[in-house]
């Protein structure tokens, strides 16, 4: 199938790489595949395979993970494409590039209990921050990743509602359609929300 957004191009570069960021368990998984829906071909090696927290996979690109160290030839290779890279990573991107970011947002609560459970999943202990330190850290922590955003002159950003995209998916596509140039099957990607899977309600 031909990737219609190669043929998107920047003023500066090639075709835009299209971010999907946010806190772990803030729906990120979720927005990757309904890009892929869309009709925008995901960066992904698959060597995280679906489980429990995760039924229909984690999206995830290995590389990504060593950005800090100085591995970003990849990058250049996701013009056109969609990756997650999770917000503490996000200042490592190179430069040189036009980003698109869509950033996660969703509940606090929600985000602590989902990592909870995770965790007991995985028999890791779930006591060593409590809940508000930990809610704390991630707040300062937010409001740093969107001041380098804000910052970052290759780099526009649209903050999206995980919770209300459950309620209603479609104005949240909508917008994110308009912020990708208006090439997404909008109604593939309302057909990846599942509900049943919204499963730490708050």
């Amino acid at each position: 199938m031909k990737n219609l957004f190669q043929s998107i191009r920047t003023p500066n570069q090639g075709p835009f790489i299209t971010i999907v960021s946010g806190l772990p368990r803030s729906g990120t998984s979720m927005m990757m595949k309904m890009l892929e829906a869309g009709g925008i071909p995901p960066i992904t090696d698959n060597l995280r395979t679906a489980d429990d927290d995760n039924p229909r996979g984690y999206y995830e690109y290995e590389r990504v993970r060593n950005l800090p160290e100085g591995d970003k030839a990849w990058v250049a290779e996701a013009q056109g494409k969609t990756v997650k890279v999770i917000s503490a990573l996000l200042e490592h991107l190179p430069p040189g590039y036009t980003y698109r970011v869509i950033f996660m947002r969703r509940e606090m609560g929600e985000i602590l209990a989902s990592q909870k459970q995770m965790l007991i999943r995985s028999d890791k202990p779930t006591d060593k921050v409590s809940d508000d330190k930990l809610a704390e850290i991630y707040t300062n922590h937010l409001a740093k990743v969107a001041a380098w955003m804000e910052a970052q002159p290759g780099v526009a950003v649209l903050y999206i509602d995980y919770n209300a995209m459950l309620r209603d998916p479609h104005p949240s596509l909508y917008e994110i359609n308009r912020f990708l140039g208006e090439l997404l099957d909008v109604e593939k990607m309302a057909e990846v929300v599942d509900p049943s899977l919204y499963r730490q309600r708050r």
